[in-house]
């Protein structure tokens, strides 16, 4: 298969899709990988041998010029696709002006523009009040300091199957796989994991019996914890992901988002939503929560904001964000060159209508997906809102036993196919293209991941 159109003397034949040259990894990659080996922390999670060197849209191209789909979207951050000209030229034109000065000690008009961008499309009523830094962990690790702050209480609550990023703060939230918190304790303390409504995992029956399941999980909090072994008002607040990301694409029901913000309300904690993956456009609105019909407190904001620059956001209701000069701050948050793709890649989502065509292709691909668990005895179920799909992958479908090997042997062949997906959770194979993807482009995915799901399950 090859990208682009090719053209001879007697008619022009369209064609689509990843054009593999070498075989896997190439005489290029092998040499990095070696490198890599000798060098480069092993601390890092790679799934397959892919060596990026260039991209372009959903393409990808290695350094032994093997074109790749990218249904990863370099783990759901190159929102507007890779290398979009005008988030490019936005960077281009900030770096020949200022590249940094520092926004802890000085001013940049850029920071006060995007959190007006920002404030005009939150989740919540303002006013809005902004903090920058420059990843989701570190977007976190704002949102719990800025939580025991306001408040003035010490302990949180977040949920298994979390993922919240890897600094000691976020860490301490984070209830992904034990790996992550292997040999780094002991951990921030005061924080209570609770379980997360994984309906596929929860419950049997239909709509009510999912729903009474999602709403069992908040009321736990409630009727269990704060009457046994945490008191309410000790609680700063609640961190939960509208989607679970690296827990497997798990979608928190509406009534479990509006039992805890019930819950939040009637006790004085904070809702804290976790958007680093799920927000900017995946699933068709600007910030999944927004499908539930809750506002938040806070929403901490990274990877899609800036289409691939580092950018971490904190957005609270200005009130909550009452601290004084000095309690937190970081020396590159808000990087001028990092705010003006920011600012860009806001430009390219409204202009190009994404949020629209993540909803129009994201719903295609689940149409072409939603028998696939009567139709392949390895899949469990197929889940996702917009661009942000999971397909969960089992062994024994009575039982819902995790597939993780074949997950990953899935995720594997489609690499050879020139398609690249990212397992989460347990057996989730995890589908998140930029937000750009066509029709045309999901199918391709589509077909190929199809191909790999039968040869697995052969």
């Amino acid at each position: 298969m090859t990208t682009g159109t090719v053209i001879n003397e007697t008619k022009t034949v369209r064609t689509t899709g990843p054009k593999i040259k070498t075989a896997l990894p190439g005489p290029n990659a092998k040499r990095v990988l070696e490198g890599d080996e000798k060098y480069v922390s092993p601390s890092y999670t790679r799934s397959y041998p892919m060596v990026a060197k260039s991209g372009c849209g959903i393409v990808v191209t290695d350094v032994d010029g093997n074109e790749f789909f990218d249904f990863s979207a370099g783990i759901a951050v190159t929102s507007t696709g890779h290398c979009h000209p005008d988030v490019v030229a936005a960077i281009q034109k900030q770096a020949g002006e200022l590249i940094h000065m520092s926004g802890t000690d000085f001013y940049y008009e850029s920071m006060v523009e995007l959190g007006r961008r920002l404030s005009k499309i939150a989740p919540m009523t303002g006013p809005h009040r902004i903090y920058y830094g420059n990843s989701g962990a570190e977007a976190i690790e704002c949102a719990l300091k800025l939580a025991r702050y306001h408040t003035k209480r010490q302990n949180v609550i977040a949920f298994f199957g979390a993922f919240h990023g890897r600094t000691m703060g976020a860490l301490s939230l984070t209830a992904s796989k034990p790996q992550q918190r292997r040999r780094f304790a002991p951990l921030v303390p005061g924080v209570t994991h609770v379980r997360y409504p994984d309906v596929y995992r929860g419950c049997v029956g239909g709509a009510q019996e999912a729903d009474n399941f999602a709403l069992g999980c908040a009321r736990f909090i409630e009727e269990k914890l704060f009457k046994t072994t945490l008191p309410p008002e000790e609680v700063a607040a609640i961190f939960v992901e509208p989607v679970q990301g690296e827990g497997g694409y798990v979608i928190a029901p509406k009534i479990f988002m509006q039992e805890l913000r019930r819950i939040c309300d009637r006790h004085g904690i904070m809702l804290v939503v976790d958007e680093v993956q799920s927000g900017v456009g995946r699933t068709g609105k600007w910030w999944a929560v927004e499908h539930t019909g809750v506002e938040p407190d806070m929403v901490c904001i990274a990877k899609g904001i800036a289409s691939g620059m580092p950018l971490g956001i904190t957005m609270t209701r200005a009130e909550v964000m009452d601290w004084v000069p000095g309690s937190h701050a970081s020396t590159f948050g808000g990087n001028p060159v990092c705010i003006a793709a920011a600012l860009a890649t806001l430009d390219v989502i409204e202009k190009e209508h994404l949020l629209e065509n993540s909803t129009s292709v994201g719903n295609h691909m689940l149409q072409r997906m939603a028998d696939w668990p009567k139709k392949f005895k390895l899949v469990g179920d197929v889940r996702g809102r917009g661009l942000m799909i999971g397909v969960e992958i089992v062994k024994d479908k009575v039982t819902k036993e995790y597939g993780n090997a074949e997950r990953d042997r899935i995720v594997e062949a489609a690499f050879e196919r020139g398609v690249l997906f990212l397992g989460c959770g347990p057996s989730t194979i995890r589908i998140c293209p930029p937000l750009v993807v066509t029709k045309e482009q999901a199918d391709v995915a589509v077909d190929v991941l199809e191909e790999c799901i039968k040869q697995v399950g052969a």
